[in-house]
């Protein structure tokens, strides 16, 4: 056997070939949030099942320091369930137009300070102008 995997040389197997290398998508934001949002689902998957376990263990051991892991567990998943709201919330921010870019908006608020006989005054005077 001209392997070169001493283990598999020892046990007369043929050598397991390695994974591939992983391939990681280029860093950007999107990417990034992604990936992020994905292992926040899987931490939560994961923890959603072994909290199940954890239960069960706790009632058939009925021992208080079960009971604590659970109560953490709870805890830690709750969190995890915030942090995984506040990535979204956090994209939706990064990911909204900027306001500052909705182009010039001028606005002219026009106020007359006065009496409205002095009012009506202007009005004729500017009627009698366009005449």
């Amino acid at each position: 056997m001209g392997n070169k995997d001493i283990i598999s040389n020892s046990l007369g197997i043929p050598p397991i070939p390695s994974p591939p290398n992983p391939v990681f998508l280029p860093a950007t934001e999107k990417n990034d949030y992604e990936y992020a949002r994905q292992n926040m689902y899987d931490i939560i998957e994961k923890g959603t099942s072994a909290l199940e376990d954890i239960v069960d263990i706790a009632r058939q051991s009925e021992s208080p320091r079960a009971f604590e892991v659970v109560t953490n567990l709870i805890k830690t998943l709750a969190d995890a369930n915030k942090d995984l709201m506040d990535l979204a919330k956090k994209n939706k921010e990064l990911t909204k137009p900027d306001a500052s870019n909705e182009g010039n908006k001028t606005v002219n608020n026009n106020l007359f300070v006065g009496s409205s006989s002095e009012l009506l005054k202007m009005i004729k005077d500017k009627a009698n102008e366009d005449i």
